[in-house]
């Protein structure tokens, strides 16, 4: 499944590492990409393995919230 997140409090090219950083360390996380600029996160995952609440929960641990 892939789906579009909009994360509020990315500001800096370290905000957008952190949160890529977070999620690639999640079994069942195939590909993300972040954009800054958009202040959004395309996730494809695995939902078998993992959930839309757990990839905003790993987000919020890093220091964002989804939106």
């Amino acid at each position: 499944m892939t789906k579009k997140l909009n994360v509020a409090g990315m500001s800096c090219s370290h905000c957008e590492k952190a949160v890529k950083s977070a999620l690639n360390e999640l079994e069942g996380v195939l590909f993300t990409e972040v954009y800054l600029n958009e202040k959004t996160v395309i996730v494809e995952y695995d939902e078998d393995t993992v959930t839309e609440k757990v990839l905003a929960e790993v987000i919020y641990d890093a220091g964002y919230e989804v939106v």
